[in-house]
């Protein structure tokens, strides 16, 4: 059962000219005269349309940016006069549906309840964005409310923009909740995409729609002016079709904000992550290999390749890691935090919504029961409605304790005594069959995950593609420790360099099962 604006009408025409071209090759095009800055706007709008309106019907974007070409025309006067700001000159990007932006497009997590109430300013990643010289070419779709609505939800759908399709097979859900931003990348409607994550939710739908996604250290890019979460764990970070142009990207958005103490040190920690990328870049890395059992032998093979690659391309491995941190509760810790920092969020970027608290949304969603929520309900929003003060003595234990199980007695604890330079694992099985009735259901990998210990720690998760199991996407993780985003993308850069794993969606109607 599917859902959202439209049937499928199957594939859209396979000669696209932009199709998986990289950022390098496009600033190329433009330096040399043969492309310019409007023209890639008004074929990634054209392509965008093809595949949510005449095509397969992906619903992957909300809106295309109005004033898009206006910006594309200032910066090829720019680069004619002289001026180029840097790699990102004149490349359009799509962001997600959940940051917010100064200008004629909505920021509303996918809800219905923020049409209308546009933010007084850009957020700071909007702004770094402008000033790098990006094209913001629009909004994507996502799970509603970063999928923090339901634990019954299915990744993907919002009562904005309804289901998001997987580009790998039309019948498979992208995961979430930066579901349209994956499928975005992976389908080259734009030349990269931002994500936003609190717990996966730029990762698995990096997984599933078979592209890099990169979740850097919490506080590395501002969160200001993004729809929140959690101000522990939430970051945004780069989803694009290769290592480079993520680095690309994160080097573009990393920065210190005044407006976001978590991003004190992010200058003193930052670089130009491209100078990181080596295709030698394993050769005597020390690398941890989680291992488990009962592994899905679907995905067994792919992973023990990629396990050998890395070998033979010089990386030393501890084989098998032994690590399993517990972090017992965590969700209890988000819904603490997303009762204060959405309310936060509410007065300071939203100042003429109706909506001012979760009460607000939660009688919204009652209102517009049919619209809202015709498949799951917002149990979780309402759980966290109920939350006392985040000067809880209960939600500061809490707090305590889960970072120091995934920082201390965690990752830092693993990596300093077996002396690694990242964790590697599988990062996710292949995408799970859509289905409204029930939701998202289960179905793991057999091997141990970082996705949750990274996110609670709030330390960097990077994923490649690894292969595909019945033409599905499938990922390989590396994790390391806080701040250490140049060497995680040198090894992942040198995996992706050697495997050459990934592939272009073929907008199946199906799996060919």
């Amino acid at each position: 059962m599917t859902a959202g604006k439209g049937g499928h009408h199957g594939p859209p025409p396979d000669n696209f000219a932009l199709s998986e071209v990289p950022i390098a090759e496009l600033q190329a095009q433009m330096t040399s005269g043969r492309q310019t800055a409007r023209r890639l706007v008004d074929l990634y709008t054209r392509r965008i349309a093809d595949l949510d309106q005449r095509g397969p019907r992906l619903n992957h974007v909300l809106e295309v940016n109005p004033d898009a070409r206006t910006i594309a025309d200032q910066l090829d006067t720019e680069r004619r006069a002289g001026r180029v700001r840097g790699p990102l000159h004149g490349i359009p990007i799509l962001i997600k549906d959940n940051i917010a932006t100064a200008d004629r497009m909505e920021t509303t997590a996918g809800s219905l309840a923020l049409l209308g109430a546009r933010p007084p300013r850009d957020s700071f990643l909007a702004q770094k964005l402008r000033e790098a010289g990006a094209v913001i070419l629009g909004k994507t779709n996502l799970s509603e409310w970063a999928n923090f609505r339901s634990s019954r939800s299915t990744s993907g759908w919002s009562g904005r923009g309804g289901q998001c399709h997987n580009a790998y097979a039309y019948d498979r859900q992208p995961s979430g909740s930066s579901s349209g931003s994956g499928v975005a990348a992976a389908s080259s409607s734009c030349a990269a995409a931002i994500g936003t994550e609190t717990s996966g939710s730029i990762i698995s739908p990096a997984n599933a729609s078979g592209v890099v996604g990169v979740k850097p250290t919490v506080g590395l890019i501002s969160r200001s002016g993004i729809i929140p979460i959690s101000h522990t764990q939430d970051t945004a970070g780069p989803m694009a079709r290769t290592v480079a142009d993520a680095a690309a990207l994160l080097t573009a958005l990393a920065g210190t904000d005044p407006a976001d103490e978590a991003t004190a040190e992010a200058d003193a920690h930052k670089s130009d992550y491209t100078r990181a990328l080596d295709v030698d870049g394993l050769r005597g890395a020390r690398i941890g290999i989680l291992r488990g059992t009962n592994v899905d032998p679907k995905i067994q093979p792919l992973y023990d390749a990629a396990i050998a690659l890395l070998r033979q391309r010089g990386a030393e491995l501890v084989d098998p890691l032994t690590f399993a941190p517990q972090l017992n509760n965590g969700g209890d810790l988000l819904q603490w935090e997303f009762k204060t920092d959405l309310e936060r969020y509410f007065a300071e970027w939203a100042p003429t919504s109706p909506i001012k608290t979760l009460d607000d949304l939660i009688a919204f969603n009652r209102r517009e029961a049919a619209r809202e929520m015709p498949y799951f309900q917002q149990e979780t929003v309402e759980a966290s409605a109920r939350r006392g003060p985040l000067t809880s003595p209960a939600y500061l234990q809490l707090k305590e304790r889960l970072l120091r199980a995934a920082r201390t007695d965690g990752i830092d604890a693993i990596m300093q005594s077996q002396r690694l330079d990242a964790i590697v694992t599988v990062t996710g099985g292949p995408a799970r069959p859509i289905d409204l009735v029930s939701g998202d259901s289960g179905g793991g990998t057999g091997v141990p995950g970082i996705t949750g210990v990274a996110a609670t720690a709030g330390y960097p998760h990077i994923t490649v593609p690894m292969g595909y199991v019945h033409g599905l996407p499938v990922g390989l993780s590396f994790g390391g420790r806080a701040w250490s985003e140049a060497t995680l993308l040198r090894l992942a850069f040198a995996y992706e360099q050697a495997s050459r794993a990934r592939r272009a969606p073929g907008f199946a109607a199906c799996p060919a099962l």
